[in-house]
């Protein structure tokens, strides 16, 4: 049976949020620097098990990311996205090659919490405002950009879309977060783009996460007294590396 999740149980909760990521690329767990599909570190070959040792450390949230998915534009890695569900049991969200409804509603039907939509965002705007109607709290956009510039495809693509202009478009449509990738911080350990951020989330009424390049507490802490109201924030390479404790983080924002 698929499990179900209040949506109560994350929008009463108006702490920032730290989301540890699972990267996934040929079933397993890895991370790439500053998007490059060619150039990924393999961190565990047993992404539920990954999974399980961040349940275990307290985290509230997954994060998910089909990148094989992202670049073919289908979902690839639905074997070990399946295997997390099932064996956690926290709210898990997933992106990555999920552009039509069909594959919206399967994933949320599998037990996903919430499904992140980016280049369907660009490209077809209309099934994320009639997927957001259709399963409210559920969806996010995933906007990933590059100098304020929107990419697409797996960051593979870039557009001459601005970061806020999209932003601003799914305003008032029932979008639960926006999920904010600066690509040239993503896996590079140089922390957060903090001012672009804030800007963002001043600049919208949607929720915004924080991505790409939370590299340490004091990334943490820079985003959460950053002036915006931030959902939360994401991190994956530092968690692997240790360069950021799971456990104090979680202390540390619950505070």
């Amino acid at each position: 049976m698929a499990r179900k999740f209040s949506l109560a149980h994350y929008q009463e909760r108006p702490k920032m949020i730290l989301y540890p990521a699972i990267d996934l690329k040929d079933g397993n767990a890895v991370r790439l620097l500053r998007g490059d599909k060619d150039r990924s570190t393999v961190f565990n070959t047993d992404p539920a098990a990954q999974a399980m040792a961040f349940v275990e450390q307290g985290c509230e949230w997954l994060h998910l990311v089909d990148l094989n998915g992202a670049f073919e534009g289908e979902s690839v890695n639905a074997a070990p996205v399946e295997a997390i569900l099932e064996q956690t049991n926290v709210p898990a969200q997933l992106g990555g090659g999920i552009r039509d409804m069909a594959t919206i509603e399967r994933w949320l039907g599998k037990g996903l919490a919430r499904v992140i939509l980016g280049t369907v965002a660009v490209e077809n705007p209309e099934l994320v405002h009639e997927a957001a109607k259709e399963f409210p709290g559920q969806i996010a956009v995933g906007i990933d950009a590059r100098d304020g510039r929107v990419a697409t495809k797996g960051w593979a693509e870039e557009t001459n879309v601005l970061v806020a202009d999209l932003a601003r478009s799914f305003e008032d449509s029932g979008v639960a977060a926006i999920i904010y990738t600066d690509i040239n911080r993503d896996g590079a350990m140089l922390g957060p783009n903090v001012q672009a951020t804030a800007a963002l989330a001043q600049a919208v009424s949607i929720p915004v996460i924080a991505s790409g390049g939370v590299s340490s507490l004091a990334d943490l802490i820079a985003l959460r007294d950053c002036g915006a109201a931030l959902n939360g924030a994401i991190s994956g390479r530092a968690l692997y590396d240790g360069a950021l404790d799971l456990g104090q983080a979680l202390e540390a924002l619950n505070a």
